[in-house]
């Protein structure tokens, strides 16, 4: 019963999302699809972040790592003439596991700040790599001529991306509902508590924490797949350390450790973006004093706001 409120909150949430085509066509808005796929997609990366971040206690500071590598999944790909989608959506999936596997194997047997710098090493590596890669664009980044193609569906049709990614976005919430609330979940989290303690119960805590890892950069590169498709362009600043910190920006405002704080974070961040970059290029220095006032006000972020019976 506690949790109602929780799961009405999420159903309005989702209902409203799922009405932006229809008030973007009444108001001749056709600009609110563009800005709500965008917060969609990066509600996804944050949300794979918040999985390993909010309930495995891992500050991964090279999450953008694994959003650029589902980009140029698609770039690549589509620079060679490969357009069909589940190649491309599965080959972000696959290369941002892989990468992952590695990075993980090798970040997790840190801890800390260790583990900060580690996963931010990684990820500017990964940065400067594609910077070199001039057959690709280098710094200045390349154009994809073409959406993924999954058969008769076009996704020119913004509606039609549009609900695309709703539904990979639901998708994952309610996958990575159901993850964290398992013993899987209850597992990570009791190693976020007390590693040592859970280890000694004969939990192998590092083989859930590098699985859980590999999840959260697989999802990801599906947002970079997406996000890919929406710009229909990509480059190597789309992985550098700022863009990590932009996501972990969007955790921390939402409320660490709430799938839907995620979501509500994103939101916030990008429409602060939004607006505040109409006012000035200097936007971030209003958003600064903004984080800072959420951090020290509102325990919990934004869900924190909200009644105890809706934070979930």
């Amino acid at each position: 019963m506690m949790r109602r409120p929780y799961h009405i909150a999420v159903a309005v949430a989702f209902l409203v999302l799922a009405g932006v085509p229809a008030v973007a066509a009444l108001e001749d808005q056709p600009f609110y699809l563009d800005l709500f796929t965008r917060v969609m997609v990066f509600g996804i990366a944050a949300m794979s972040l918040d999985l390993i971040l909010g309930y495995g206690g891992l500050v991964s500071f090279g999450h953008a790592a694994y959003l650029g590598l589902g980009s140029y999944a698609v770039g690549i790909l589509g620079y060679f003439g490969v357009t069909d989608g589940f190649v491309q959506f599965g080959t972000a999936i696959a290369v941002s596991s892989l990468a992952a596997l590695f990075i993980g194997a090798v970040s997790l047997r840190t801890s800390g700040v260790s583990f900060v710098m580690i996963t931010l090493a990684f990820a500017q590596m990964l940065y400067f790599l594609f910077i070199s890669l001039n057959m690709f664009g280098g710094d200045d980044g390349m154009s994809i001529t073409q959406h993924s193609g999954f058969g008769p569906i076009d996704l020119g049709n913004p509606t039609i991306f549009y609900y695309l990614v709703f539904a990979v976005l639901a998708l994952f919430f309610w996958g990575a509902s159901r993850l964290v609330d398992s013993r899987f979940g209850m597992v990570l989290r009791g190693a976020k508590s007390n590693a040592r303690r859970m280890t000694a119960l004969g939990f192998p805590v590092f083989r859930y924490r590098l699985t859980a890892f590999v999840i959260s950069a697989a999802m990801c590169g599906v947002a970079g797949a997406l996000l890919a498709n929406q710009l229909l362009f990509v480059s190597p600043a789309i992985m550098q350390w700022n863009r990590s910190g932009e996501i972990i920006i969007m955790v921390i405002l939402g409320g660490i450790g709430s799938l839907f704080g995620s979501l509500l974070g994103a939101f916030v961040y990008v429409m602060l973006e939004h607006e505040l970059s109409a006012l000035t290029e200097h936007w971030l220095v209003i958003l600064g004093p903004l984080l800072i006032l959420v951090v020290l006000f509102a325990k919990g972020g934004l869900m924190g706001l909200l009644p105890r019976g809706a934070r979930g």
